[in-house]
């Protein structure tokens, strides 16, 4: 859906301020303002196409722990994000919210995906650690790094720490 640069902070990715503030609860209103900074037709373009992956650089997610940064991807639907690396706290409210964050095994491999390219993450659920990614677009198939905890697994494949929680403690 989406291909960015290094050094996507959270503001680019769901922008702060008196605007965007009087719709904090309001997620598929903050949606619509979601990576506007790097591209005006993203909420659009994803809200049609109905679930997506964005491809990313390095340092993906800086900046701060703003929830709504995963929350208004997530709404537009966006599963995954693959970078050739996350900040932190970032890349562990992507999880939390039931977004899979990867990294490219070989960081080169960013330049193997165009904003258009056809990506199928093959049997995922089953392969969190080091799955492939295919490009159908291209016929490249480009190795990632999960690098995932179990815990951090079973919530990615719960579809998120709130849908893990539903009643069911024993995977905490």
């Amino acid at each position: 859906m989406l291909k960015i640069g290094d050094n996507i902070t959270t503001d680019h990715i769901m922008p702060a301020g008196a605007k965007i503030l009087p719709l904090r609860s309001n997620i598929p209103a903050i949606s619509e303002y979601c990576f506007v900074a790097c591209d005006e037709t993203f909420p659009k373009r994803a809200k049609e196409a109905g679930a997506g992956i964005i491809i990313g650089g390095s340092n993906y997610g800086q900046g701060s722990s703003r929830e709504h940064a995963a929350l208004a991807p997530l709404f537009l639907g966006i599963k995954a994000v693959i970078c050739k690396s996350f900040a932190r706290i970032h890349r562990q409210n992507l999880i939390n919210n039931g977004i899979i964050p990867l990294t490219f095994k070989n960081a080169e491999d960013y330049e193997k995906v165009a904003q258009n390219d056809k990506l199928i993450l093959e049997n995922i659920e089953t392969n969190l650690d080091n799955p492939v990614m295919k490009n159908e677009s291209t016929g490249a198939e480009i190795e990632l790094i999960g690098g995932f905890s179990e815990r951090e697994k079973n919530m990615i494949i719960a579809g998120g720490l709130l849908n893990l929680t539903k009643g069911d403690f024993s995977k905490l």
